[in-house]
């Protein structure tokens, strides 16, 4: 079965020279007491439309996106203390926080389309978390004090932002001039991970393996040790784009490996111990068949297959906290359930609910250091989607 579900998560991902040196590894820290609840506060402010959280930090900000009235565009937006701020786009109709994009010191960082149309008439990586495909250009973007700076390119025209970390250093991917053999139509142009410079936003392209055209970064943590892929151009949204799953050093990506598939194998989360989690393939995927497990790698110890829910048969790791808590979805065939990992088992998030919840969670997409909880669930009153936060709370 060929899933779809590859747009909750991704695709294309790089790194920075400027990090600390690796330091040995560390014993893993414990999670929340296993007799935890938590308690949900359902964000209800939106821009018209369905809405996701999909980054928390530790001031307890939200960041995310919220359709327009219509559902068929979308804007970058940030809750705080459940106030909606719409941060707007780069003159495009969609933008969006993708990943968990922001740091502590009020930067976050995206992606949003521009007003120009694409002269290649590439939909680019940002098509599959847009609610329709444009072909205008698309770049990432980072929002500090109420306005929205693009970010420059590679020499290409699209871009995507997807972490920061507190210094302020930007990582993702961009496009390069190079029109690229390896990739698929639509996709013309060569696209490698990037950090941008926290002062000048100058980009600092971040290479692939070696023998890989492409490469794409994920996350940075405070150390700025970077996540991502490399691979080859593909379509620029994850499959074999993601052949590699890779941790860049002082600028140097090695080779982190998967759970035995060769597509699909994407970091996408580092805590600062340098605790990776993603979602890697396993075998009997040569065609692009996506068949994934959520995964946590270590230096130590290297990739772990997370597994699933019961029942279901693929899963994905979103973000890890400094507790090495970790959240994610598990899928069946039908739909999708959020789920938190911690002292090794993988549990149901509704399951670790207070008693008289009655909307349904749809998706895990962050936890911050305290382990609160972001991402979206389906309010029954109204029909929409919407962002909600779940606090841990001792158990009576």
């Amino acid at each position: 079965m060929r899933w779809t579900l590859y747009v909750l998560a991704l695709a294309a991902v790089g790194g920075c020279d400027t990090q600390a040196p690796v330091v040995p590894e560390v014993a893993a820290l414990s999670g929340q007491p296993l007799g935890t609840q938590y308690e949900i506060t359902k964000i209800s402010s939106t821009l018209g439309g369905s809405a996701r959280g999909t980054s928390i930090n530790n001031r307890g900000w939200v960041a995310g996106f919220s359709n327009l009235a219509d559902n068929t565009s979308r804007h970058a937006v940030l809750w705080r203390s459940g106030a909606l701020t719409d941060l707007n786009t780069l003159g495009g109709a969609n933008s969006n926080v993708q990943w968990p994009g922001q740091n502590e010191r009020s930067m976050i960082v995206g992606i949003s389309e521009t007003a120009e149309l694409n002269p290649l008439k590439e939909s680019w990586s940002c098509s599959a978390f847009f609610p329709s495909t444009t072909l205008h250009n698309c770049l990432g973007f980072v929002w500090e004090g109420g306005g929205m700076q693009a970010l420059p390119t590679l020499g290409g025209y699209n871009g995507f932002a997807t972490g920061v970390n507190a210094q302020g250093w930007i990582v993702g991917w961009a496009e390069t001039p190079v029109h690229d053999p390896t990739c698929v139509t639509p996709q013309v142009l060569q696209f490698r991970a990037v950090v941008w410079d926290a002062a000048t936003r100058t980009p600092r392209e971040l290479p692939p393996l070696r023998g890989d055209s492409t490469s794409a970064a994920t996350a940075i943590n405070e150390r700025g040790q970077v996540v991502g892929i490399s691979g080859r151009c593909d379509v620029a949204v994850g499959e074999f784009s993601a052949q590699h799953a890779v941790v860049w050093n002082h600028g140097i990506p090695t080779n982190i490996g998967s759970l035995g598939g060769v597509a699909w194998n994407t970091p996408m989360a580092i805590n600062d111990e340098g605790v990776v989690v993603g979602f890697s393939d396993t075998t009997g995927d040569e065609d692009g068949t996506s068949n994934f497990r959520a995964f946590l790698w270590t230096k130590g110890s290297g990739m772990k297959n997370l597994g699933t829910l019961p029942g279901d048969q693929i899963s994905e790791a979103f973000a890890i906290n400094a507790r090495r808590q970790v959240v994610g979805v598990s899928c069946g065939e039908v739909a999708c359930r959020p789920f938190l990992w911690q002292n090794g088992v993988m549990a149901d998030l509704d399951s670790l609910l207070v008693p008289g919840f009655a909307d349904s969670l749809l998706s895990a997409r962050d936890i911050n250091d305290e382990g609160t909880i972001t991402g979206d669930l389906f309010d029954k009153s109204t029909g929409k989607k919407v962002p909600f936060v779940a606090t841990p709370i001792a158990k009576h």
